[in-house]
């Protein structure tokens, strides 16, 4: 079953798709082309590829599918309808990614780009057990974090309501390190969003 907090994120999305989006555009200093390109050049052709949380299809979804045998997951009804019509190349699924399950092994790579503040941080750590064992050794993970200790946090943001939650980076590292993870690259990044600087924890770890 779906967790409220995740239902509420999805229903979010699915009301501003468009307001985020214009929102998304007015951030110039974002560096998640950067964080993609590194994925994709530590890949090899036609490798398995789920992106968890892939929205309405971002340029970062197009460049996976273009490389990669690409799954984009999303619970939002209406982002997922946009990325069909935007990369097609791709397949989708509706699922909330705190549940939904993967063969172990049977993934190179997963990505998720700016959705894992959305999950209540007490999944955090199952939730990277469960990617681990998806992965093959060998097999990366890209993830964007939360890097404020913020154990959950429900309101408007972009006009609907929201939820966001996350832990520091250190603990951030504890998880990841618990779950088997090595990781390659390391960053905590400060971006100018539109309504101020906000700070994200990104990470390129190996299986």
């Amino acid at each position: 079953m779906t967790d409220p907090r995740t239902s509420l994120v999805a229903a979010g999305y699915d009301a501003m798709i468009d307001t985020w989006e214009a929102w998304k555009a007015r951030i110039e200093d974002d560096p998640r082309d950067e964080w993609c390109a590194e994925l994709v050049d530590r890949l090899q052709p036609g490798a398995t590829v789920v992106e968890l949380g892939c929205g309405g299809g971002t340029p970062e979804t197009h460049v996976l599918a273009e490389r990669f045998r690409l799954t984009g997951i999303d619970l939002s009804a209406a982002q997922l309808e946009r990325a069909r019509r935007r990369v097609p190349a791709a397949e989708y699924l509706q699922a909330d990614i705190t549940t939904i399950e993967f063969p172990a092994g049977s993934l190179d790579a997963v990505a998720s780009f700016y959705v894992l503040n959305h999950v209540p941080r007490e999944l955090l750590a199952p939730l990277f057990d469960r990617i681990h064992a998806w992965i093959r050794r060998g097999g990366l993970l890209l993830a964007t974090l939360g890097a404020s200790d913020l154990p959950g946090w429900t309101g408007d943001w972009l006009d609907v309501p929201t939820y966001f939650s996350g832990f520091p980076p250190g603990a951030n590292r504890e998880l990841l390190d618990a779950a088997g993870f090595t990781r390659i690259r390391d960053e905590v990044v400060i971006i100018r969003e539109p309504d101020g600087e906000a700070t994200f924890h990104w990470v390129l770890a190996r299986r």
